[in-house]
Order: C-alpha cells, then structure tokens, then sequence
C-alpha cells in the first residue's frame, strides 16, 4: 500500500479511532459467522489465537438464531428455546485484512453449523449449496463456475443525478476504492472491475469466478469487506436491494457455468441455440421453469418487487434473451481477441437477485432447479417463442412464497424442515414491513443491507 493511500486511510479512520485511547492493550479477534436466511452475517468473535482449535469444537450456537429475521425479530419458530449446534469454522474460507490504519484487524472466518454430533444441520445455508452441488457432480461429473457481480449505493459521496458511468462519479468516491480492491486482494480475491453505475452514489464490483462453495463464499466477502472499507472511511455502503421507491435498485446477477471433472468447460457449443451445449440447455431450462419459485428466495424482501419492476432493466418475467439485460436469464457474449477460448467466457447471468439473499441459498436454489432440467431434459423455448411463453415472476414477496410452497420439488431440495423454517422466516419479514409505506420499507431495508 502507497503511503499516499496510507494517509488517507489514516485521516479517514481518526473520526472512529478519536475515542479510542492511545497505547492500551489489544488482543486480536476473529469472527465466526454464518451468513444467514436473510442475508446477514451472524457469529461469535474468539481471541484469534484459538482459531486453530475451533475445527474441532466450534462454538455454539442455538437452532432458533436461524429464524432471526433481517429486522432482529424472531417470529414464528419451529425449535423453540429447544436444542443446541455449533459453528464449525473452515479455515478454506478465512479473510485477515490489516488496512494499515491503526483500526482493528478484520478476521472473519465462514462457518458451517453442525449438531453436537458433528454431523451436518438441516438448516445450515452451507450444507445447502454442498447437498446442491454434490448433486450437480452425480450428473456427468458437472461441477459449477459461479461469480456474482453485485450493485452498492456509498454514502461517501454527494447525491448527483445524472451521473451514470461518468469518470467525475468514479472520481469522487476518492481513495475507497483503492482502499477497497487493495482489501479484496488482500482476502485472495481477484478484482475484476469497480465503477460507477447507472443509479445516483451506486457502485458495481466483479471479481474472477470461483468454483462450487468458494463462489458463494466470495460474494460475502466481497459484501463484507466494501462494508468494512466504508467504515473506515466514516461511511456506508449498502446493498439493499432498493433505497427509493422512485429510484434505480441493487441488484446481484449471478454468472454460472458448467465445467467437467477435469476443469474443461462444457456450457458453449456455438451450432446448437443460443449457444448452449446439450446439458447446458438442459440446466438453463430447470432453471428457467422453476424461476417464479426461486424468486422466493433469490429475491426474498418485500422491497426486491418494488426494484423488479417494467422499465428499470430488472427483470419481470422468467424468460432467456441472448444479451438482454432486462431478460431473466441472459446469455452472455463472448469476445474474440489474441488467445480468446469463448468456451471458457461464455456464461448464463441470472438476474431476478440481490442482496438480501444469502448467496449460499440463492446459488444451491438455481443449481437444484437446474439439475431438475437436466434429470428431466427439459428443452428451452426457441428463441422465436420466448417471449411469448414467458411466466410472469412474481409481484411480492408473499406471492413468491406461495410459489415456493407449491413446488413439489421444493421440499427435496430443502428438506421438509428447513423449507418449513425458510417459509415461516420469511412470513415474519413481511409482518414487519407489511402496514409500511414502500418509501418506509426502503429505509427500514436501507438500515440493514
């Protein structure tokens, strides 16, 4: 890191740092967390010093925080005040950030939740995506390239409209994003892009795509850490899916494809339609028929339909358009160039998503459905027929729900008890908000995303 950056880092923590006093003792702490139902991300800090012992004792945890819902409240719960599990902490999802600022240390650490046992939860959003995806491996030895490009609004700028892409909107967000894709480096992450996007203070980030679990992983630390930069910076930046009702939203558009057990891409075939080889066509169309379900938990606030709404280029029907941003599934380009594989560029953005989702769910709920396509051989409209054999996504959040209840599927792919806690989940959500105002519900949103 420059000094230049050092410095600015510096001045922009002393606002934090000026109640703090000078010289006392510190013991680093690093956070144990899972990334929960809604989104947020909830643990237990340890003395940093005895992470090395925790894979093998954990620390505890109690079956009723998963019902914890994204305003604190818990509703409705299946476990009561009943059981006990622990939060098994993998050392292959670990970030330690020093932003050389005199501030502490981010040390955050990806758990699983196990029973007492040691055996897997029914309700841990890990295990979700793992049973996910082990289930995508028995099909052909397909394993999944995943990436999710994710939209923030940063508070440490001025309110400007018209400002879309501009260089003078890149600008004025001042050293935070140095400071920002330096921490993501720093995590092992490989920083793609950060600009400034279409919506007044919004800002995009990518990073390179992972496999399997990494990929959700990623996209928490990626959330995590443009927070944790911002707060140094006596700012925020959040991720709710919309922060005006008049506005332009956040949204999470998540890229997937196949690979074969040998790492080889098997997505592209570029004399089939769209693209698309056999079992990626297969994949893409479970995906495609079960959409209005998944909006249940890939859009799971009652603000992301307000975001999902015509003419804000967020989708609102379930249909595939090849590059089409206001398509629900987009197939993407590929572009020629000195050495270019289009086979390894080519990729599906699912877009009906943001942040209010935990990726570990909203991944595992699109990979489920896609496996069903490809168990099922399901076929995808022609590219004449699309548009019209498009199913509306739902229009709340409630109604996407009811979908999710109504799929015979859904219950394999959750499990009848953790399907029963998501549900009841997200009915509390809605109890919350429901007698708010849209502008309400965006600001309570805006609070915790």
């Amino acid at each position: 890191m420059t000094e230049r950056r050092r410095r600015g880092l510096r001045s922009s923590a002393a606002a934090l740092l000026a109640n703090e006093r000078q010289g006392l003792i510190r013991e680093e702490l690093a956070f144990i967390g899972t990334c929960d139902v809604c989104g947020q991300v909830r643990g237990k800090g340890v003395p940093a010093t005895e992470l090395a012992d925790r894979p093998h004792r954990g620390v505890g945890w109690t079956p009723t925080n998963v019902m914890i819902n994204a305003f604190g409240i818990i509703g409705q719960t299946p476990f009561g005040a009943l059981g006990d599990v622990m939060m098994v902490p993998d050392h292959s999802a670990e970030i330690r950030i020093d932003y050389e600022d005199g501030g502490p240390i981010e040390h955050l650490v990806l758990a699983d939740i196990r029973e007492a046992d040691g055996s897997p939860w029914s309700c841990c959003p890990r295990e979700f995506l793992r049973l996910a995806l082990a289930r995508l491996e028995k099909l052909g030895g397909l394993r999944l390239l995943a990436g999710f490009e994710q939209e923030f609004v940063y508070t440490g700028v001025e309110a400007q409209g018209g400002n879309r892409y501009w260089i003078d909107a890149f600008r004025r967000q001042g050293s935070f994003g140095e400071a920002y894709v330096a921490a993501l480096r720093q995590a092992g992450l490989e920083p793609e892009t950060f600009l400034a996007e279409f919506g007044v203070r919004q800002y995009e980030v990518t990073c390179a795509p992972a496999l399997g679990l990494a990929a959700a992983d990623q996209a928490i630390f990626i959330r995590e850490l443009a927070r944790a930069t911002a707060h140094r910076f006596g700012h925020r930046a959040t991720f709710s899916p919309i922060l005006d009702p008049d506005g332009v939203g956040n949204g999470v558009h998540i890229h997937v494809s196949l690979r074969d057990r040998e790492g080889r891409p098997v997505t592209f075939d570029p004399e089939r339609p769209y693209r698309l080889s056999a079992v990626a066509e297969q994949f893409t169309a479970g995906i495609l028929h079960h959409m209005p379900a998944l909006c249940a938990v890939t859009a799971p606030s009652t603000i992301s339909y307000i975001r999902m709404t015509p003419n804000r280029w967020a989708p609102t029907i379930a249909n595939v358009g090849v590059q089409d941003r206001a398509a629900s599934l987009r197939i993407c380009p590929t572009f020629a160039g000195p050495g270019s594989d289009p086979a390894r560029q080519f990729n599906i953005e699912y877009r009906p998503a943001d942040a209010a989702a935990s990726p570990y769910l909203a991944l595992g709920a699109v990979v489920q459905a896609g496996c069903e396509g490809i168990e099922k051989a399901m076929r995808l409209p022609s590219p004449e027929e699309a548009e019209r054999s498009a199913k509306p996504l739902p229009r709340s959040l409630e109604q996407a729900l009811e979908l999710l209840e109504a799929t015979a599927e859904a219950k394999g792919w959750f499990g009848e008890t953790l399907l029963d806690a998501y549900l009841k989940h997200k009915r509390s959500e809605i109890a919350v908000v429901e007698k708010l105002s849209p502008a309400e519900q965006c600001e309570r949103y805006a609070q915790l995303y």
